[in-house]
């Protein structure tokens, strides 16, 4: 099993780790490195250090992307952890199925979905990426288990959000959804503040299938949390396409002095204008609602050099105008401008025991790292914890192990069911080593 070293980091670009990694040809060598130090990783779409060994081997799973089998009258599908969503959608979307759930990228693996219960625009009807997982097989130094809600029932639940730290990933069955076309009908609505942002969230009037909201994180005074809300749902169609190839890349880092208060103010106050005027409901094909980003390769270049790190919590319903109206202020006043701020509900937490979503607002912030990055976000844990909420390990790059305990009520029977399944500690990452997860 050849190695190479190299070093790594997550999308975000931070932190950069001294990492030693393999590449398995086939789907058998899985059952080998499971039986040494190791820790799998898909597409390398985690922001910070999640998906990077602590003490091993980092086992690269992009050629164990095999789609195993596919009822287009059940939208069952089987296929190996690292096929990406990107290929499922290629292949099913035409026949008239699509994702259950998908975050705001389709290049992330199946396995990294489970990894990090990933969520999307509709959690608050449906929840999140392991509601819809039927199986996945799991392999351990002790040998492959096949987990689900009903089959190594302790297994199943911590390894939904356990961040690869219970095992390796393999085969995985999915279900998926019935969609009428590959278009949307989508409408926007405007919204003044942060209070008219948190209560177009909750509205039975504006709730639709999807429902996210762009915030103006540079907005301050009485514009603080001004947002545009946009809302969609699956549109009638004579058919559906899978996804297209980015036309757009980001050939080189954009320089960090480009991307400031004053030039990410200004293109907030044209994409609040711009945004904020289609308040009647338009058709647009899925991929600028659900993938905006995806459009332009390697976007994370235009935070330049440095990287960026995001910031993402989830706080409840009842305390959401405080705790985001505080960290909206605390990034406002900061000077650090947040390209991009997306808020959204999420309905009952899942069956993962660490999973991040629960009832409540979630917001993300990506923030260019810089001098005082670091230090404004010790300030906005304190702001989330003294809130009872919890911070997004999938997009963590810095959080404090003391943080930990108090953000995951479940830690201490998540690492118990751990420490049964890998009582060696082999399946640990360099996130979870920094948060104390695998004591």
């Amino acid at each position: 099993m050849r190695t190479k070293s190299a070093e790594l980091s997550g999308w975000g670009r931070y932190p950069q780790v001294d990492a030693t990694l393999a590449r398995p040809e086939q789907y058998r060598e899985l059952a080998a490195w499971a039986q040494q130090a190791s820790l799998a990783r898909g597409m390398g779409r985690a922001y910070g250090d999640a998906a990077i060994s602590a003490n091993g081997t980092t086992v690269l799973t992009e050629r164990l992307d095999r789609l195993l089998s596919f009822d287009a009258d059940t939208g069952v599908l089987r296929a190996e952890a690292g096929v990406t969503l990107d290929a499922i959608l290629r292949a099913v979307m035409a026949k008239g199925w699509f994702l259950p759930v998908t975050p705001g990228t389709r290049y992330i693996t199946l396995g990294g979905a489970i990894a990090a219960d990933v969520h999307g625009k509709n959690h608050h009807h449906v929840g999140s990426f392991g509601r819809f997982v039927r199986s996945f097989e799991l392999f351990t130094a002790a040998g492959a288990m096949t987990c689900s809600s009903s089959q190594n029932v302790p297994a199943y639940q911590a390894t939904l959000g356990g961040m690869g730290m219970t095992g390796l990933i393999g085969e995985v069955e999915l279900q998926l959804k019935r969609i009428p076309s590959s278009n949307m009908l989508v409408q926007h609505v405007p919204a003044a503040n942060l209070r008219e942002s948190l209560a177009l969230m909750s509205s039975t009037e504006h709730d639709d299938e999807y429902t996210v909201s762009w915030i103006d994180c540079l907005a301050s005074g009485a514009k603080l949390g001004r947002s545009v809300f946009m809302r969609g749902q699956h549109a009638d169609g004579a058919h559906a396409h899978g996804p297209r190839d980015a036309k757009l890349s980001l050939p080189i880092n954009v320089p960090s002095a480009a991307l400031n208060r004053y030039s990410v103010g200004a293109f907030n106050a044209i994409y609040y204008r711009w945004e904020g005027r289609k308040t009647k409901p338009f058709r647009c094909d899925f991929e600028p609602f659900f993938y905006p980003l995806d459009g332009i390769k390697q976007w994370h270049r235009l935070y330049g050099k440095p990287g960026f790190v995001q910031y993402q919590f989830v706080v409840a319903e009842a305390a959401a105008e405080a705790c985001i109206g505080d960290v909206l202020k605390a990034v406002s006043s900061s000077g650090n401008a947040s390209f991009l701020a997306v808020l959204k509900r999420f309905g009952e937490a899942g069956d993962g025991l660490l999973s991040f979503p629960q009832a409540g607002m979630t917001l993300a912030l990506d923030l260019p790292l810089r001098a005082g990055t670091l230090a404004l976000l010790d300030r906005l844990d304190a702001i989330v914890v003294a809130h009872a909420g919890r911070v997004y390990l999938a997009k963590d790059a810095r959080l404090n192990a003391s943080m930990m305990s108090a953000m995951y009520p479940q830690l201490a029977e998540w690492q118990a069911i751990r420490r049964e399944l890998d009582p060696d500690g082999l399946f640990v990452s360099a996130l979870g080593q920094r948060l104390e997860m695998a004591p």
